[in-house]
């Protein structure tokens, strides 16, 4: 779907979308639990549903019901109390990396068998070493035409892996090992990325009853996750509900809009939420925003604008929302730690440079930053969304400040993470058409 955007501020309170950080790891607690559970979704999206479905796959029954959420009856178990493994099933994962990397080891871990399939462009992110650390924990994995076939049973111990590639290859296991009967210990090499999301992942397995240690030492050279218990764990929560709170990644681009000069409330989020992307008041703070904050909503407003150098190894995904105020802040921006970008849905430091560019930015790459020089005003013009959700949205938020309309192609990609999105650009008072192709 291709739309033309026509610059215009946008004015309201919108609420912020269910988290899908938070929605993947309580699905997967929810399907290995000890009884139905009820996961409170104001919303889904496509990654969301790629991990239910995948659950599905693999014995449980995951049902959801339009703007309350999901309703999981876990995997059946056997009389020993392990969750039965389901042998040659086909898991597809879409376009989710965090269901690819969650799955491997739940697959590994039930000791069945299946086929993890899903877009190109997934298939080409890093596996490795998640890959050969199931493995040497006796699974098998292999890289095939048709996808990623994991067989075997893993067994507990202690995981080494290197934390600078991705956190989701931590998470994976932790969530994994509530369906194992030994304990597991996961050492993580310094330094650590995006460490809010494996703050996430035991924010969840604590909901479910989960004892989880993390303990850092100059002896072990990283960080320790451990989970110990003397009978197998089996996820249980007092009351059978799970709430997923608001998602700070993707409000973070409504917030973006009123850095640039727009007037909206995003209701819906926890102020006290271990997401990363919280961190998006911050950093539009130091772009010099005023931050408003009361029990219900949160908002940025245009302040005093002023460029800033910013690191964002610890944020990734707020890139676009930041880099977008960036380029119509005076002065000179500079965002570090982007490498890990190149592996998302596109390669997000080139897809940000040339969507940002395209609209009259002034925007470089030096190594894996972004060096963005402020301008007075976008011009306008046409942006590629790369079939990447957050350069859609990013485009989107830009386009409040062109000059002229802003031509977006793929736009559809924002169902990724945000289905709505477009829906609430509108009730915002944004103005687009979209192109009927005739």
């Amino acid at each position: 779907m291709d739309i033309t955007l026509f610059p215009r501020l946008l004015k309201g309170t919108v609420q912020a979308p269910s988290s899908k950080s938070v929605a993947h790891r309580a699905l997967i607690l929810a399907a290995l639990a000890d009884e139905p559970t009820t996961v409170g979704c104001t919303s889904t999206s496509q990654d969301i549903d790629a991990t239910a479905g995948c659950l599905n796959a693999l014995g449980a029954t995951i049902s959801y019901e339009e703007g309350q959420g999901f309703s999981v009856a876990p995997l059946p178990r056997a009389e020993d109390g392990s969750p039965l493994p389901v042998r040659d099933a086909t898991l597809w994962c879409g376009e989710s990396g965090s269901t690819l990397r969650f799955m491997m080891p739940l697959v590994a871990a039930l000791g069945g068998g299946a086929l993890l399939q899903g877009a190109p462009r997934l298939l080409e992110r890093p596996l490795s070493p998640l890959d050969a650390q199931l493995t040497a924990h006796g699974a098998t994995c292999e890289l095939t035409s048709e996808g990623v076939a994991v067989s075997g049973q893993m067994s507990g111990g202690t995981f080494r892996l290197p934390g600078d590639v991705s956190s989701q290859f931590v998470s994976g296991l932790l969530l994994a090992a509530s369906a194992l009967k030994e304990p597991v210990a996961i050492q993580v090499e310094e330094p650590v990325a995006s460490v809010p999301y494996i703050d996430l992942t035991c924010d969840g397995l604590a909901a479910f009853g989960s004892d989880v240690a993390l303990t850092t030492s100059l002896e072990q050279e990283g960080a320790l996750y451990t989970l110990y218990q003397a009978d197998p764990f089996v996820p249980h929560l007092a009351e059978p509900h799970y709430q997923v709170e608001g998602d700070w990644s993707g409000a973070a681009f409504w917030l973006a809009a009123g850095a640039l000069g727009s007037q909206v409330a995003v209701q819906g989020l926890s102020p006290t939420s271990d997401q990363g992307d919280r961190a998006v008041l911050g950093a539009l703070a130091l772009l010099g925003s005023r931050i408003t904050r009361n029990s219900a909503s949160v908002k940025a407003e245009a302040d005093a604008p002023q460029g800033h150098d910013l690191s964002m190894e610890q944020i990734p995904d707020l890139v676009p929302p930041v880099a977008a105020v960036a380029a119509l802040c005076p002065g000179a921006t500079r965002l570090c730690g982007l490498s890990r970008l190149r592996i998302k849905e596109s390669d997000r430091i080139e897809t940000v440079r040339a969507g940002l560019s395209a609209l009259g930015a002034s925007v470089s790459v030096e190594g894996d930053d972004l060096v963005i020089c402020g301008v007075e005003a976008l011009s306008g013009g046409v942006v590629d969304a790369a079939n990447d959700h957050r350069i859609a949205m990013m485009a989107a938020i830009a386009a409040t400040r062109c000059r002229e309309p802003v031509t977006l192609l793929g736009a559809e990609c924002v169902a990724k993470s945000y289905p709505d999105f477009w829906e609430h650009y509108r009730l915002l008072g944004g103005i687009f058409h979209e192109h009927t192709g005739e």
